[in-house]
């Protein structure tokens, strides 16, 4: 029978292997995580936290993707459906979603919904894919691995700075 951890515990783990993969020599280590079926990683050093979804308070006269605001620990964060921000559908709200907060780093309350989170991965496991055009201008790099899955690297800095996420009012 397996073990049974607690959500603590398993923040708890997943904090010191963060930690562990900050401090390594070479930063390989990224946090993947799934969205609308699609799979992406983004760099130690671009996220912050991973929390389960909140109650999020709806924003009138914004984008749809743009789901409304969180109290997160008395700081209010901006909170983005990622996979509708892409041009997909609306995530659907299972127990598995997750808020990463990328603005932390950077000084913006900003978090993305996701559909799952998926751990840490090695970009040390992953072959590059050079043939693979970066559609998304806050893409970083693109990679398979050895199943054949790509994934896609989110560079957080270059979409909290990009005009079309910048810009949640409706049109």
């Amino acid at each position: 029978m397996a073990k049974r951890t607690s959500l603590r515990e398993f923040q708890e783990n997943l904090v010191r292997r963060l930690r562990a993969a900050e401090s390594e020599a070479a930063p390989s280590a990224r946090l993947s995580f799934e969205i609308d079926g699609a799979r992406w990683l983004i760099s130690l050093s671009g996220a912050g936290e991973v929390l389960p979804v909140p109650a999020i308070e709806s924003v009138p006269l914004t984008c749809d993707w743009f789901l409304g605001v969180a109290n997160l620990r008395g700081v209010l964060y901006g909170i983005t459906d990622f996979a509708a921000f892409l041009g997909g559908s609306a995530t659907p709200r299972t127990p598995d979603n997750r808020l990463l907060l990328i603005g932390q780093p950077y000084g913006i309350n900003a978090a993305l919904l996701v559909t799952r989170l998926t751990g840490l991965r090695s970009v040390g496991d992953f072959e590059v894919i050079q043939d693979e055009a970066v559609d998304m201008q806050w893409a970083d790099q693109a990679w398979r691995d050895g199943d054949g899955v790509i994934w896609r690297g989110l560079d957080a800095a270059r979409l909290l700075g990009h005009r079309d996420f910048l810009d949640v009012a409706a049109h």
